[in-house]
């Protein structure tokens, strides 16, 4: 009986100091932690009442509703955590689960607006309103979240991406380098700000960054592929080489990193190493361009065979490999050997003299990889081009040659010529001379 008193008596205090919470805070959340206290206080009289004896299950309830959670409540609130928040957001979590966003989203402006400075409500709601396609109000809660959580680099992060978004990169790219001055060991933030630095052709400065970055992760192949792709838009075709081996070397799935390093090998003139970079990268949307390369190869390594069956295995893999190869000098003698049929009604590829650079991969990108992907291409679109500007200066020089070692034989024959005859005049003229002076010797004689 004296344990059921002290039960009542502390009940009925937790009950009081939670209502006057209620009354001071004027939030309507703690009614459910009165209602729970009530249910464990009902329990007991209806205990007392039946004239039910100990029960553990009974005893169970009555203690957990009446003394446990109230209590837990006080004690988390002494601690200066809001349980109104807390409730407040897992409501919405559990909103979110089931799928009704806006009764979520609804719980969660009502959070806002009673507790300006929640920072889960804020940064949920920033989340509420990205996955609606509000970027400008996920921006504004980010910042309010980051207001009140100075330390929350994730927002700075988030608010960076969405800035990105809105195609207000200026304004991206100066929060990610704020962020990476505070926290240098971001991993995302220099491998977002060294792509956005990519797309603005600030190629030096991406550099900078993901060597900043390989400080933090030495062992990270994606910062070694990217350092290669970087490398190879300022030219710099040793540096691309050196960071797209160490890329390879720790990851061996690296196929696009294999493929630009064929690319460098074949302008460098190592034919073999090209061969053996090449053959590593045959793999997905690359197969059928490293069969082509493959094939050029073999034509300036006098493989002929080799060169025609590589062809045909490029082109019957993309059909739109047929125009280029036919609008390449490389395959000029073998270009009767191929034997793939191709639907020429298919959509022409646009040719300006280049090596394939139009092929559409759209489709296969995923949303989190495309910009990577598109620096990717860049990249081997470029030293594609620079392959080729290498062919062609080596087949002008050629010419140049020629024209010029048949300029000096024109020339040198055209002065021959020349000489004889200004040879001829002088030989005239001295005989015209020497009949002169012996027709006037005659006249002086006379």
């Amino acid at each position: 009986m004296l344990e059921k008193v002290v039960f009542m008596l502390l009940a009925f205090s937790l009950f009081i100091i939670i209502f006057f919470k209620i009354i001071r805070k004027n939030d309507a959340n703690y009614i459910i932690a009165l209602v729970i206290e009530a249910i464990g206080i009902t329990v007991s009289f209806v205990e007392i009442k039946l004239k039910i004896g100990e029960n553990v299950f009974w005893g169970t309830v009555r203690y957990l509703f009446s003394i446990l959670m109230p209590l837990a409540i006080i004690i988390i609130e002494a601690r200066g955590i809001n349980f109104s928040e807390l409730l407040s957001i897992a409501i919405a979590k559990f909103l979110f689960f089931i799928g009704d966003k806006r009764a979520a989203k609804a719980v969660l402006i009502k959070l806002v607006t009673k507790y300006p400075e929640s920072y889960l409500g804020h940064k949920m709601l920033a989340e509420c309103y990205e996955q609606e396609g509000g970027m400008r109000k996920a921006i504004d809660e980010y910042v309010t979240a980051i207001d009140i959580k100075k330390n929350d680099y994730k927002s700075y992060f988030k608010i960076a991406e969405l800035l990105k978004d809105l195609g207000k990169k200026a304004e991206a790219i100066q929060m990610l380098e704020t962020l990476l001055k505070t926290k240098p060991d971001c991993y995302e933030a220099s491998l977002l700000l060294g792509e956005m630095l990519c797309e603005e052709e600030r190629f030096k400065e991406a550099a900078n960054v993901y060597q900043d970055a390989l400080r933090y992760k030495p062992n990270d192949f994606e910062l070694y592929y990217c350092l290669g792709i970087v490398y190879t838009r300022l030219s710099d075709f040793q540096m691309a080489k050196e960071m797209y081996e160490r890329a390879a070397l720790i990851n061996h799935l690296m196929y696009n990193a294999n493929y630009n390093l064929g690319l460098i090998a074949f302008i460098q003139g190592d034919y073999d190493t090209a061969e053996n970079y090449f053959e590593k990268s045959i793999y997905g949307n690359l197969e059928a361009k490293s069969y082509y390369q493959l094939a050029k190869i073999y034509i300036y390594k006098g493989e002929k065979d080799k060169a025609i069956n590589f062809l045909n295995k490029a082109i019957e893999l993309d059909s739109k490999l047929l125009k280029v190869a036919v609008k390449d000098k490389t395959f000029k003698k073998i270009k009767e050997f191929i034997t793939v049929s191709v639907n020429m009604e298919e959509q022409e590829v646009e040719d300006n003299g280049k090596a394939f650079f139009d092929e559409d991969e759209e489709n296969h990108y995923s949303s989190k990889k495309k910009s990577l992907e598109e620096q990717e291409e860049k990249a081997r679109n470029y030293l594609e081009e620079a392959f080729v500007l290498i062919e062609q200066m080596s087949e002008n020089t050629s010419k140049q040659r020629v024209e010029e070692k048949v300029d000096y034989l024109f020339n040198k024959e055209k002065m021959k010529k020349q000489r004889e005859l200004e040879e001829e005049l002088e030989l005239l003229k001295k005989e015209k001379k020497k009949e002169k002076e012996e027709r006037e010797k005659e006249l002086g004689n006379s």
